[in-house]
């Protein structure tokens, strides 16, 4: 199992950011991006109200931006691995500036579509370089500190996003367009960064060859990478629930109106996440593994149980909970990718680990929007909860089996 490299001590050219200060700017440009991509849902029962369009449709909006980012992932995910970090982040930045104007000048679903497609690509092709860089800058007297950013920083960026669009769009003036002028400020600062960056990769040969979409895993991290994916789906569906319906359900089931708690909806998942990441930083990765899909699954189905008694402080508590258990999830995910990955895989198993997440982040929740239409919000929240919760069972399952078997292998070394 290759372990997480310290960043390396090759000096850095004039002008070029220390690699101490490099790895607190990629972190906070990680957390800008997810911002960044949470900030809409707060604003998608807006636009429905302006635009008139209906759940579905709400839906295909927020499916265009995974189907983009998944896209980016497939194409340019191991690009950096071959390119070097800094040209990939490069252009990744522009691209988010240029998916930001699209929004401040958006005035009906099409160019929504568009910006979020935008914006999809550019949150790909940052993300798993993002990831990759903070491996390759990792301080050798933390080892762990990179797989900890990297499940801290997503969730937390997540919930920042939203719950700032959700008190900017209840309290500030143009609701539309003051979150992406501030997003998109950052957003120009970012790049301003990129640009005194030291460049933590080497290049080499295969950079066209990488751009043919594949999904892959070495043959020799497949086991542990398999046993995995089940928490990873659970975890991400959850938060894929969240993020596009979650705010009508709030609306549309419990009757607020307030798009500040709209925000907040997403927020409790996301926040309570990014919190528990960064508390089980210490545990051993099974032990949080275990934890995680057992409190993803409780937490959905006492929310579950808010939802049928129709109360909003039950349907709270158990977000919460499932909030601990998603954000102890991507710190087991990411803090095992973390050290398993050697440094010419980090590009391409981060981009395995993306697509896998968001495609569950995404076809669920584009499943339940058309289903919302013909049974009902109500139901299809249920049944959405239900199979999250079957998901965490597997997870839960998955890891008795792989911790059993590491058991007996270790038996017949002896």
């Amino acid at each position: 199992m290759p372990a997480t490299s310290p960043a390396r001590t090759i000096a850095v050219p004039a002008g070029r950011l220390s690699h101490p200060a490099a790895f607190v700017a990629i972190a906070a440009i990680l957390v800008l991006f997810m911002a960044a991509s949470s900030a809409p849902s707060p604003l998608y029962v807006v636009y429905q109200r302006e635009w008139g369009f209906s759940a579905a449709t709400l839906t295909i909006v927020f499916a265009a931006y995974v189907l983009g980012l998944i896209a980016s992932l497939l194409v340019i995910g191991a690009l950096s691995d071959h390119v070097g970090r800094r040209p990939v982040l490069a252009a990744a930045t522009a691209l988010e500036a240029v998916a930001l104007v699209l929004f401040l000048t958006a005035g009906d679903v099409t160019v929504l579509l568009v910006a979020r497609v935008v914006q999809g690509i550019a949150t790909g092709a940052a993300t798993t370089t993002l990831g990759a860089t903070l491996v390759d800058l990792n301080p050798a007297h933390t080892p762990g500190r990179a797989g900890l950013v990297n499940g801290v920083a997503p969730v937390g960026g997540l919930a920042l996003g939203a719950l700032g669009c959700g008190a900017l769009v209840q309290f500030a003036p143009a609701p539309t367009h003051l979150v992406f002028v501030l997003l998109l400020v950052g957003t120009l600062l970012a790049g301003v960064v990129v640009a005194r960056l030291p460049e933590t990769s080497a290049k080499r040969p295969g950079g066209r060859a990488s751009l043919i979409p594949r999904v892959g895993v070495p043959v020799d991290l497949r086991a542990d990478v398999y046993t995995i994916i089940p928490i990873l789906v659970a975890s991400w569906a959850l938060g894929g629930l969240y993020m596009s319906l979650g705010p009508s359900v709030a609306v549309s089931l419990f009757g607020l109106g307030s798009h500040l708690v709209g925000g907040l909806v997403v927020t409790l998942l996301c926040g309570t996440g990014a919190v528990t990441t960064y508390l089980v930083r210490g545990w051993p990765t099974e032990r949080v593994l275990t934890f995680s899909a057992v409190l993803l699954a409780a937490g959905t189905a006492v929310t579950l149980g808010g939802v049928l008694a129709h109360s909003i402080v039950l349907a709270g508590l158990g977000t919460v909970v499932a909030g601990v258990g998603f954000g102890a999830s991507a710190r087991a995910v990411f803090g095992t990718l973390a050290q398993l990955a050697a440094p010419e895989q980090r590009g391409e198993l981060f981009a395995v680990a993306y697509t896998i997440a968001y495609l569950a982040f995404s076809l669920p929740a584009v499943f339940a929007g058309f289903a919302s239409a013909s049974i009902g919000l109500r139901s299809t929240a249920l049944a959405y909860g239900l199979a999250v919760v079957a998901l965490g069972l597997t997870a839960l399952v998955a890891q008795r089996v792989r911790s059993t078997g590491r058991a007996r292998a270790t038996a017949d070394l002896r």
